[in-house]
């Protein structure tokens, strides 16, 4: 954002006026609009970046148009808490990769995330970043590519590296929430001891074959894995199915959404699920 504040604040307010669009409200009365080539238009012509474009016109009543079809389920408030929310995520597989497509979608101001890892054709079947196009090439270089295309604005920060300790210490510094979008139980473990050190929120999400789990594990919780012994071969041996992975990231997009919002959580609690018998548990950890 630009250091002479006062002046720029007023001038973008103009244009934001100016071009925004109004249109009938489903509710009732207007709504007014800002389509992506306007933000993008003002955001160069103000040299502001687009997201500080989208959080002015929404401070204004002036909706962003590729958000307003989450009114009202995410309402004008809501919306700019999502625009000022900073996630941290590990993984840019299975889920990660839907993961980051609904969170960039929905309006998550910046997303730092991380993953050493590069496309191979076994991924295909469940990995929304993984394409014909997209085979050999890093997980966190897709991942960046793909955010551009859907949501210019959304911040990405990407660790084109496994993490150790450091690099996880690093990287959730500034995070409102972590995710867990890891797939081995190893670095789970330690990604949730940085939780506790950095005091953070951590929303997880695992699955084998049509079962899964989501949670969310306050600072001094319990993460999930400290009960499942020591054997990643589930995956392996249980298959990964595409709807398994969209649906259990779909619950943890939600999750995320959720808590930066201030809505009822899972808080401490598990939600199991078993998609071939279409059953649902919630477990207290």
């Amino acid at each position: 954002m630009p250091k002479d504040v006062p002046d720029m604040q007023e001038s973008l307010a103009g244009m934001l006026h100016t071009l925004a669009r109004e249109v009938p409200s489903p509710r009732g009365g207007s709504l007014f609009l800002l389509a992506p080539s306007q933000v993008e238009h003002i955001s160069q012509s103000a040299q502001w970046d687009m997201l500080d474009v989208e959080q002015q016109g929404l401070g204004q009543g002036i909706i962003p148009e590729r958000y307003v079809r989450n009114m009202d389920a995410i309402d004008v408030e809501e919306q700019r808490t999502l625009l000022q929310s900073r996630i941290a995520m590990v993984g840019l597989g299975g889920l990660g990769g839907h993961l980051l497509e609904l969170l960039a979608r929905t309006g998550i101001g910046t997303i730092v995330a991380a993953d050493g890892d590069a496309f191979e054709a076994s991924n295909l079947n469940r990995q929304l970043l993984a394409t014909s196009n997209t085979l050999h090439q890093t997980k966190a270089s897709a991942a960046q590519e793909r955010c551009r295309i859907i949501n210019p604005a959304t911040r990405l920060h990407v660790y084109d590296t496994y993490l150790d300790e450091a690099g996880m210490l690093e990287m959730t510094v500034g995070a409102d929430i972590v995710v867990d979008a890891l797939g081995e139980l190893a670095p789970r473990r330690l990604l949730s001891r940085v939780c506790r050190k950095q005091n953070l929120p951590l929303i997880a999400g695992a699955l084998a074959g049509w079962s899964g789990y989501v949670a969310l594990i306050r600072p001094g919780g319990t993460h999930p894995v400290e009960f499942m012994g020591g054997d990643d071969s589930a995956e392996k041996k249980l298959g990964c199915p595409g709807p398994t992975v969209a649906f259990v990231a779909s619950l943890m997009a939600a999750e995320v959404i959720n808590t930066l919002v201030g809505r009822p959580t899972l808080d401490g609690r598990m939600l199991a699920l078993d998609l071939r018998r279409m059953q649902f548990e919630t477990v207290t950890l």
